[in-house]
């Protein structure tokens, strides 16, 4: 009897921690761990050392193009869902949510935030959550199309049937969301295939400023391979990045370049010190968001407050009702 209680208090926390939050965490943590485990802490150390003070400036300078299209593209989107959004504004919040990202566990937490400041200054959180997620989306469909692209079409060190297996991969997930999109939108909409267009384009130079962030960073560590060699790798190792499974950016990014580096013939542990360098960089980059949210933070007072815009409770939003916690995000 002992034993059934012990069986089923065991399965018991398993399954807690199954339905936890923080599960996505757990599993980014968990890939560090087997990388450290499986090649030592060396590669992370070598990574943190080779950073420079002039690839951390590029590194700012990079983050401010891509922050500001990465801006642009939620305004479009948000303009579209009939939730306005100015440039200046989104640009101030998608730093802060960049920093929050790279700083809390699953590395979306960020955009949960901003989705839900806009959506409650513009009177309707779940449209203000939906351009959130509208955006980030177009921006990945890109970011793998363009990664099947660059799979098939350049040289690369991957063996032949990895290239086009993943890029197969990724040419049926960019399909299905396509037309599942077409088919959830209309897409005879009046406009509607200028503002993606546009979306489009913005996601380009986006993911171009990532991968050429990626190529600096493997520079920095000491990679000697040719850059339309190195083009495949940073593409897979950046479409790593877009899984929520990660602590502040930290995980499957380090597991998927210390793979594709040992596969193309580099070296697992090159791969794993140049993604450390890379996470490094970006950590920095992000830094703005932190200056955003420090002045919003100090501008309310040091404390969290939510916007008071009703009198009494009549016509109140359920999340005005809510208890006020003792210490939030804000800004």
């Amino acid at each position: 009897m002992a034993a059934v209680m012990s069986v089923r208090g065991g399965w018991s926390v398993v399954s807690t921690v199954l339905r936890s939050r923080w599960l996505p965490a757990l599993a980014g943590a968990a890939v560090l761990a087997v990388l450290a485990f499986r090649l030592g802490t060396g590669p992370f150390v070598a990574g943190l050392r080779a950073v420079t003070g002039w690839s951390l400036a590029a590194a700012v300078g990079i983050a401010l193009i891509t922050t500001a299209c990465s801006a642009w593209r939620w305004t479009m989107v948000s303009r579209r869902l009939g939730a306005e959004l100015q440039l200046r504004h989104a640009v101030a919040m998608y730093y802060r949510a960049q920093f929050l990202n790279t700083t809390l566990p699953c590395g979306v937490l960020g955009d949960v935030h901003r989705g839900v400041r806009h959506g409650q200054a513009a009177g309707d959180v779940s449209r203000g959550l939906r351009a959130v997620v509208y955006e980030r989306l177009a921006g990945q469909a890109v970011q793998l199309l363009l990664t099947a692209a660059v799979l098939v079409a350049m040289p690369s060190p991957l063996p032949t049937a990895v290239r086009f297996g993943l890029a197969a991969c990724a040419s049926c997930l960019l399909t299905a969301a396509a037309v599942a999109f077409w088919l959830r939108r209309r897409a005879h909409a009046p406009g509607l295939v200028r503002t993606w267009s546009n979306v489009a384009a913005a996601s380009v130079v986006v993911v171009a400023g990532y991968t050429t962030m990626f190529v600096l960073a493997s520079r920095v560590a000491g990679v000697q391979i040719s850059t339309s060699q190195l083009l495949p790798l940073a593409m897979l190792v950046l479409a790593a990045m877009s899984l929520p499974m990660n602590v502040g950016g930290w995980g499957p990014r380090e597991g998927m370049a210390a793979w594709v580096f040992g596969l193309a013939g580099v070296g697992s542990s090159v791969g794993l010190t140049t993604a450390t360098v890379y996470g490094v960089m970006t950590i920095v980059s992000c830094a703005p968001g932190g200056i955003v949210l420090l002045a919003g933070w100090l501008r309310k007072g040091g404390a969290w407050r939510p916007r008071r815009r009703w009198s009494g409770s009549a016509g109140r939003p359920r999340w005005a009702t809510l208890a006020q916690p003792k210490g939030g995000i804000s800004g």
